[in-house]
């Protein structure tokens, strides 16, 4: 616990130093996207509904900076949305916006902050899961659990808007926030279906369920809105299916809590990221002229109204009296108060954290190596998980577990090729 507390600082302090560097305009070199401007333009109308472009507002699309004399030069009249929108506010999602790859020019400083980036975010994603796990396996109140994480992220945010690190939303109106509620939602949704997963069952078994979204992506854009994917993509989907069918059949922890919970929670996620789209299809007054809703705002605000949203259910759930009695509990096990608190407040501010990061490192690399990155990032959880709280895995489950995350990974790349073909 006091390497990670450590490690959380040092990471902090980063994150910090980027928003000073970012706010001030002097961002260093080590930190500079390093990408052409023709890419940061087209990044800038793709979400152009949420910043409505002046010459005294300075913005930028995810960590892509650009001057306000760059946007302002743009042709609003091209900028709508078209057809392959993606969600800027779900950054491991299989729908998030990436970088055009033949716009990418690479240097050795950005491979050498990417490797940075993608180390933090890795750790920080194992450090959250398992500090997740060591919170619900002293507390078994998951309801509890997941809103005081989602509550540990306003510290971090409040901080960076008060002392001007980072610009803070401005001109939010209520209907702004109806807009945003249903993404708060699914975001507040998708966090309590993962935490009630994790335990219930195996944090490995969780991240294979997780690993559905695409399919329940490709299911809702059908049924629900008349979209369709072509067959290639559908195809990728197959794998996806078997393998956790056959992950769930040979899961040794298996309870059905923990299965429906965590599918529940891959669906949420792909109903959000559906809606991030949507709400950018709807052009400009989507958010009735709100400011600086820069990605990793919208992430704070998102966080901010999901706790709002949650709050009611997880008292109404749980309730005073099964948190006094699980708190209890844990320090007749031999817990300490400092030690539960401790165990929450790093848990939240992780999850927090790593969120922050993966917008850093993902938002400019291309479609195939976010796809691989997600891959690699579910592997080592799942090894980390399965090292540290030694949860048997079967022969048969192992091979379901790559299944499911190749194919998640091959629906991504799939998605990615043709949405690419399209637009040539």
């Amino acid at each position: 616990v006091s390497v990670m507390k450590l490690f959380v600082i040092a990471t902090v302090l980063l994150l910090c130093h980027i928003e000073f560097a970012h706010s001030w305009g002097v961002l260093p070199v080590a930190y500079s996207p390093s990408i052409s401007q023709s890419s940061i333009q087209q990044n800038c109308r793709k979400i152009s509904s949420f910043q409505s472009v002046n010459k005294n507002n300075e913005k930028y699309s995810f960590s892509l900076r650009a001057s306000s004399t760059d946007v302002s030069d743009l042709d609003m009249e091209n900028s709508k949305v078209d057809d392959d929108t993606c969600d800027p506010y779900t950054a491991e999602s299989t729908e998030f916006c990436t970088a055009d790859e033949d716009t990418i020019v690479p240097s050795w400083k950005r491979t050498a902050r990417l490797t940075t980036l993608f180390f933090l975010w890795y750790v920080l994603n194992i450090g959250y899961n398992i500090g997740n796990k060591r919170v619900l396996n002293a507390l078994p109140v998951p309801w509890t659990a997941a809103t005081i994480e989602l509550f540990f992220g306003f510290p971090y945010v409040a901080f960076l808007w008060t002392t001007g690190l980072r610009k803070r939303p401005t001109n939010v109106t209520p209907k702004a926030i109806k807009t945003l509620s249903s993404q708060a939602f699914f975001l507040a949704a998708t966090h309590v279906g993962g935490v009630i997963s994790f335990g219930a069952g195996a944090i490995s078994f969780t991240h294979i369920l997780k690993a559905t979204e695409p399919v329940w992506s490709a299911l809702i854009l059908a049924v629900g809105f008349k979209e369709f994917l072509p067959l290639p993509v559908y195809a990728s989907l197959i794998p996806i299916i078997g393998g956790v069918g056959l992950a769930s059949l040979k899961e040794l922890s298996f309870t059905w809590l923990s299965f429906i919970s965590g599918t529940l929670s891959a669906v949420t996620s792909a109903t959000k990221a559906i809606l991030s789209k949507k709400v950018l299809d709807r052009g400009e007054d989507a958010l009735d002229g709100a400011q600086n809703l820069t990605p990793a705002n919208m992430f704070a605000l998102l966080t901010i109204l999901g706790f709002f949203m949650i709050l009611p259910f997880s008292i109404g759930i749980e309730g005073p009296k099964a948190i006094t009695n699980a708190w209890s509990a844990a320090l007749s096990n031999g817990y300490t108060q400092g030690q539960l608190l401790r165990l929450l407040s790093i848990s939240g501010f992780l999850y927090y954290i790593y969120n922050e990061v993966a917008f850093l490192a993902l938002s400019e690399v291309a479609p195939v190596t976010h796809a691989v990155t997600n891959t690699v990032k579910r592997v080592v959880i799942i090894l980390a998980s399965v090292i540290v709280f030694r949860n048997p895995v079967s022969k048969l489950g192992a091979i379901g577990s790559g299944l499911a995350i190749a194919g998640a990974t091959a629906y991504s790349i799939a998605k990615s090729k043709f949405s690419k073909a399209k637009k040539d």
